[in-house]
């Protein structure tokens, strides 16, 4: 499990943001465009709200409380797994999101 460097684990998605996300995913080539070059972006408009400042305050500092978006952001060069992959690996990938998040994009967003 990833941690920053305070040791706290970073947030979780909530359910309904996940499967939004993947609906989108999976049907929006928009939507796709956008979370390639922006997850943060991507996950607001899937309907993500970042913990309250106070919340995030009783667990870890603002500089080192890492975004869902940022957890989430592909590397250069990856490309993003099609729409067809993603519904097939629709379950794995709704209990990976629904987990902490481990810094990386999920292996079955991506293309092989």
């Amino acid at each position: 499990m990833a941690s920053n460097e305070k040791g706290n684990p970073p947030a979780t998605l909530e359910p309904q943001v996940v499967k939004k996300l993947l609906d989108l995913l999976s049907s929006d080539d928009n939507f796709r465009d956008l979370f390639q070059r922006d997850a943060d972006a991507a996950l607001v408009q899937a309907g993500y709200v970042a913990p309250a400042e106070n919340a995030l305050k009783s667990t870890m500092t603002e500089s080192t409380a890492p975004s869902a978006g940022s957890c989430l952001q592909m590397m250069a060069g990856a490309s993003l797994a099609s729409k067809e992959a993603i519904m097939q690996e629709r379950a794995k990938l709704e209990q990976t999101l629904n987990a902490i998040q481990h810094f990386t994009c999920p292996p079955e967003l991506q293309s092989d």
